[in-house]
């Protein structure tokens, strides 16, 4: 059985943070394993409180997971501090074999900042040149690029920046954007691909980007490439949405 090891923080309701992220690769008929990064108080529509952990106690879980079970890939969340995120950078150095897919939570969307300002630039240089794929949303992509990032041609710039960043690959997330149309752009270096979805109904869903990069994490663990994983993923993304609306329209929760 293919293995995720999952490093976020946690998520009361269950709708993002590590909780779904283990019931995504759990679907995927993955092995997950965690290391929890911060426990959070929050609801669908607002986060209310973060308690970070020590960061040598985030490590000591990612350790206790590699060096024993191991992981065929890695799967980071919300890293709350500069110190977290620093030391997982470091720990990651040494399992250069792995990949990695980042989803790069900054700020949720009901509210609290997720990464405090510190722990930006060490995102930015410790931890970038280790990503396999990055999969930023674009205020998330702003944040990093230090650039406006509301057009089309905006995100296209802004991946292209992040991949001279370090990143491997990036898949910029266009949910922000207007328009009836859903757009994402994925940009690996080799290959730049739009993928487009028509917008579902509803006030939104919580979870879809944690959601998304764990089952994307979980296609790279099962061997597909990056491009095979990110196209299988957004399947699997709206068809979970579309089976959440069909059960009642403006549910917040994809896992009903």
């Amino acid at each position: 059985m293919a293995r995720v090891l999952i490093v976020a923080g946690s998520d009361p309701v269950a709708g993002a943070g590590i909780q779904a992220d283990l019931k995504v690769v759990t679907a995927w008929g993955v092995y997950g394993m965690t290391a929890i990064t911060a426990i959070t108080v929050q609801d669908t529509g607002s986060v209310f409180r973060v308690a970070p952990l020590p960061a040598e106690l985030v490590i000591a879980q990612m350790r206790a997971c590699l060096e024993d079970i191991g992981a065929d890939c890695i799967k980071l969340g919300m890293l709350a501090t500069g110190e977290i995120t620093r030391a997982v950078a470091g720990l990651l150095a040494a399992y250069p074999d792995i990949p990695l897919v980042a989803d790069p939570v900054l700020a949720g969307t009901g509210g609290g900042i997720l990464l405090e300002p510190g722990g930006l630039e060490s995102y930015q240089k410790e931890l970038l040149p280790r990503v396999t794929l990055l999969t930023p949303n674009l205020p998330e992509a702003a944040a990093l690029t230090g650039r406006s990032v509301t057009t089309m041609d905006q995100m296209q710039a802004a991946a292209r920046q992040l991949r001279g960043m370090g990143a491997g690959a990036v898949l910029l997330k266009g949910g922000h954007l207007d328009g009836e149309m859903a757009s994402d752009w994925l940009e690996t270096g080799t290959e730049r691909r739009l993928f487009q979805d028509r917008r579902l109904p509803g006030p939104g869903f919580h979870g879809t980007g944690c959601t998304l990069a764990s089952a994307i994490a979980a296609g790279l663990a099962k061997g597909l490439s990056v491009v095979e994983a990110v196209t299988a993923g957004r399947l699997w993304l709206r068809d979970a949405m579309e089976h959440s609306l069909s059960l009642g329209a403006g549910q917040k929760l994809l896992w009903r």
